[in-house]
């Protein structure tokens, strides 16, 4: 009847199911196209327009230099996988290399356009945007001199081995592959920033992929799921050799909870993942 509210549409459930590379890949971009403005929006401010920050711990590339010296990036081809709006790619074009962002979400590269446009009068210009799936990279072979992605596509894929082939593919022999996840052994935790978050809730080796679906059973977000060893397995299938895994503390300047991420849960157990590689 006229005058009456609409019908909000039910939440997603959450529950932990097999979700292929088609499902996952449909639910990443819906949910992104959906959710873009408000993630911007609640965290547009700690990664700001500019700045390469690896994680919610706050680590910044500007001070742990995985990608290597930043003076030796000047002239570099670099491809940033997952980019988001794109603030990894701004802070490598600063440094003088030539950077293309990646996401499947047309919605989160629209706030990559928003902030090249705010900022058209600084800094090194536009960066260029490509969305694509990051299982299918539409690039030529050895087209990269760097690859890198801050918590992007890996753990949104049903097959992360692709991405890594893919990524193999695009780089140049010696090129660096850097990326971060969440830390394995989070998914162990509950997804709580507080006291609740700290006991053991799963097994550690549970690979089902985490699912929100909506009434019907259609993933509307798909997490997947690997263990430490899994990880490394899957950099070695793809190619690569495996230089370094970082785990980020949690600095005392970060007050911040995001997620289940916390000055509490950090400073008891890592969170974020970061693998450093390098193309053969």
């Amino acid at each position: 009847m006229a005058g009456e509210p609409e019908n909000e549409p039910d939440e997603p459930t959450a529950t932990r199911r097999i979700a292929d590379d088609a499902e996952s890949s449909r639910a990443s971009r819906g949910w992104w196209d959906r959710n873009a403005d408000e993630y911007q929006e609640e965290h547009g401010g700690f990664l700001g327009d500019d700045r390469f920050i690896w994680g919610p711990e706050g680590l910044d590339e500007a001070e742990a230099g995985l990608l290597g010296p930043a003076d030796g990036l000047k002239g570099l081809d670099a491809l940033e996988v997952g980019a988001g709006a794109a603030q990894c790619s701004r802070w490598l074009a600063a440094q003088g290399a030539r950077p293309v962002a990646l996401d499947i979400s047309h919605r989160q590269l629209r706030h990559a356009l928003r902030i090249d446009t705010e900022a058209r009068t600084a800094g090194p210009g536009p960066i260029a945007l490509v969305q694509a799936d990051a299982t299918a990279l539409p690039f030529r072979d050895a087209s990269f001199d760097l690859a890198c992605s801050a918590y992007g596509a890996i753990p949104f894929v049903a097959d992360p081995v692709r991405v890594m082939r893919e990524v193999h593919r695009v780089l140049r022999p010696g090129a660096r592959w850097v990326f971060s996840v969440t830390h394995p052994i989070r998914w162990a935790f509950p997804d709580e920033p507080g006291p609740e978050g700290l006991s053991v809730a799963a097994s550690y080796f549970d690979r089902t992929p985490y699912v929100e679906q909506d009434e019907t059973g259609r993933a509307v977000y798909v997490e997947h799921h690997r263990t430490l060893g899994d990880r490394v397995r899957d950099v070695v299938a793809g190619g690569f050799r495996l230089l370094d895994l970082v785990e980020p503390e949690w600095p005392a300047w970060n007050d911040q909870e995001w997620g289940g991420w916390s000055p509490l849960r950090g400073n008891l157990i890592p969170g974020t993942a970061i693998f450093v590689c390098e193309r053969g």
